[in-house]
């Protein structure tokens, strides 16, 4: 593997035989790395483990938190080539090899880790391939920055989508990347989800007669996201509006506040959050490298109601006036802890309502 300082680091190759490049971040979960795979957050990144064995319960369809593998590669300690669990259906290699992805064990993840808190996320390329360390070092380097890729359009539906047609009240829920456990979590409470393109017209969305919009999670830069915003601008007014990780971020940009980009974000199950209201301490699950601006939200009609622990930065907000909740992290965990599921209920809460 290679990044843009010139670094060349060697391991053991497994899953897809093929060179690939992306952003390198870190996350922290113990276990969930298929559904960290899976997320459609990661889309554009080199995901790295921090936990040193990976692998070791196997692969299940269960797990799968989008259609396919979204990351372009995976970084770890250790694989497991023989997983324990009885209900697993393949092996990380086997799963690796079916999407075309390329691995690379055998690496000091520490080590890396340490680098990328310091120097912040990098561009990476990984190659399990014959290359020269030049060329890969080459294509570490001559890769888009994040910030300046569109990535959304590459995970969202392109179609619209209904689940849970027999309940009474529909969510729309425009889809920046949304994650399986999301709309699971709309289903449990019994409301239905009318799943958008992430680019629908909000006269579209209304035709739908929904009680509530959701904007999703998704992966790269929320400010190349220009339909998305202007639609929420069009529908703040007329709906109850909740929003989750890039979710928040768009509709903080509809009001006017702003957004930059962490030095190695939040990737992981166990970032804590103040609520600033009750004074509550949650456990929360998170994968973002974009972060509201909490200065700018002083100039807008949202107010910060939950803060993170480590660094301070906006984890929720409501609005002064509309029915409007937003978190940054995910409420549905898929993996994680469930501290913070209450969310969905006080979406609902906010339908029944209006």
């Amino acid at each position: 593997m290679a990044l843009e300082d010139g670094t060349i680091i060697k391991g053991e190759g497994f899953g897809h035989e093929t060179t690939a490049t992306g952003e390198i971040v870190f996350t922290t979960g113990m276990t969930g790395y298929v559904e960290g795979l899976t997320d459609p957050s990661f889309k554009g990144q080199i995901m790295m483990s921090t936990y040193p064995l990976q692998g070791n319960y196997g692969v299940s369809d269960d797990w799968y938190q989008s259609g396919k593998i979204q990351v372009e590669g995976y970084i770890v300690r250790e694989v497991c080539k023989e997983p324990s669990l009885y209900s697993s259906q393949k092996t990380l290699d086997e799963f690796l090899k079916e999407y075309k992805i390329p691995g690379i064990s055998g690496i000091d993840t520490r080590d890396l880790t340490i680098k990328i808190r310091e120097k912040g996320a990098m561009k990476c390329a990984i190659s399990t391939e014959e290359i020269d360390d030049s060329e890969l070092i080459a294509q570490a380097k001559n890769q888009l920055s994040i910030v300046d890729m569109d990535l959304v359009p590459q995970v969202s539906t392109k179609e619209i989508i209904t689940f849970g047609d027999n309940f009474k009240q529909k969510a729309a829920l425009i889809d920046c990347g949304v994650k399986k456990n999301i709309i699971e979590g709309f289903l449990k409470k019994d409301i239905g989800v009318v799943l958008f393109p992430y680019n629908s017209d909000y006269k579209t969305i209304l035709d739908y007669d929904i009680d509530g919009l959701m904007i999703s999670c998704g992966p790269g830069n929320p400010e190349r996201l220009t339909e998305t915003i202007e639609n929420v601008q069009k529908l703040s007014n007329r709906l109850p509006i909740f929003g989750i990780c890039m979710g928040q971020q768009v509709i903080a940009k509809s009001f006017g506040a702003k957004i930059y980009k962490m030095k190695f974000g939040h990737r992981g199950s166990n970032q804590p959050v103040k609520d600033l209201t009750t004074g509550k301490v949650f456990i929360t699950s998170q994968n973002h490298g974009f972060s509201i601006d909490k200065e700018s939200l002083k100039d807008t009609p949202l107010k910060l109601t939950q803060i993170n622990l480590n660094d301070n930065t906006p984890e929720g907000f409501s609005h002064e006036e509309l029915p409007l909740n937003c978190v940054q992290y995910h409420p549905e965990a898929g993996p994680g802890p469930n501290d913070t599921n209450f969310v969905f209920d006080k979406f609902k809460k906010m339908m029944d309502d209006y």
